[in-house]
């Protein structure tokens, strides 16, 4: 081998050390930017929801076994700065994270319920009565079903955060034209509802469906907003989303326990959704009584057994 070859080959090394070097210079730098951006979105979504004051509501859920479903109790409320609200939305939705699976149990507000230390009151009354832990209580009372934690947002707030995380819309088709009493007119159709689009949507009962559809309807906005949360189209969105849940999301759980639920939903890969309404079907009659107005009364042993059979694992 005369003395070019072995400069040659001493040489290549060299340039595979450089180019080896200038990778994980450059992964850095992509690693630092990141961090940056996702720090300053993370910060503007925080400052969007500075001005919101959340409460503390008194909460004791239950402890929950290595293993176990975790179940969150949704509430949605239209407070309009009034201290007393009821719950026009209230979904249990149990995460299995192993299976990663998701189910939504959705609780008909009109159901007439026996509500500790109270008459009875159709369901969304307990909120009002004794904030979440009232409501708490007397979903686990009626149906023997284990809450570990909750969350609650304001209807001004839920718009908010679905601008942020999808701000080109969130595609829905809607099945007929809605406006009475949901503050926009939507016409039937596959649109890109905005949040307050989508909220009105969600909230329409003035048809022949009534709460039954509002609730389904409920249902389906719950799982077009975990696909937008999952699209990788709005990711970068996701740290301004997590910032402005800090102020928007009344919740149990710490800061860091609330910024982990997204991640792990995310990192997760595609939740599958199964839903269930309650009252089920052939369970329940209409009634009506003066203290309470127009109810729904249900057979309770049906439809505690429908909510066992729902969560248990197949």
């Amino acid at each position: 081998m005369d003395e070019t070859q072995r400069g040659q080959t001493r040489s290549r090394p060299k340039r595979k050390l450089r180019v080896g070097r200038i990778v994980v210079f450059l992964l850095a730098f992509t690693v630092l930017i990141c961090g940056i951006y996702t720090f300053i979105q993370y910060s503007i979504g925080h400052n969007l929801a500075s001005g919101e004051k959340l409460k503390t509501e008194d909460f004791t859920g239950d402890k929950q076994s290595a293993g176990e479903r975790e179940n969150i109790l949704v509430l949605g409320v239209d407070s309009r700065g009034e201290d007393k609200a009821r719950t026009d939305t209230m979904m249990l939705v149990s995460w299995d994270k192993k299976k990663n699976d998701v189910k939504i149990i959705s609780f008909m507000r009109d159901i007439y319920a026996e509500i500790p230390g109270y008459k009875s009151y159709k369901l969304n009354t307990a909120y009002y009565l004794g904030g979440v832990q009232l409501l708490t209580t007397t979903l686990q009372n009626m149906f023997d079903i284990p809450i570990h934690h909750y969350a609650l947002i304001d209807f001004s707030s839920f718009e908010s955060l679905v601008d942020i995380i999808a701000p080109n819309g969130v595609p829905i088709t809607v099945e007929k034209d809605m406006s009475e009493k949901i503050g926009v007119s939507l016409t039937k159709g596959q649109h890109d509802l905005s949040g307050k689009e989508l909220l009105g949507y969600s909230r329409f009962r003035h048809d022949s469906e009534g709460d039954f559809g509002r609730v389904s309807r409920q249902q389906l906005v719950m799982e077009a907003l975990k696909n937008e949360v999952l699209s990788v189209k709005n990711l970068p969105n996701v740290p301004k989303f997590v910032g402005a849940a800090e102020g928007y999301i009344e919740t149990d759980y710490t800061k860091t326990d609330k910024i982990k639920r997204v991640l792990d939903a995310i990192t997760s890969g595609k939740l599958e959704i199964e839903k269930l309404t309650i009252p089920v079907e052939g369970t329940y009659s209409f009634n009506s009584y003066s203290h309470a107005g127009s109810v729904i009364e249900i057979n309770k042993e049906k439809n505690k057994a429908a909510v066992s059979e729902f969560l248990e694992e197949k």
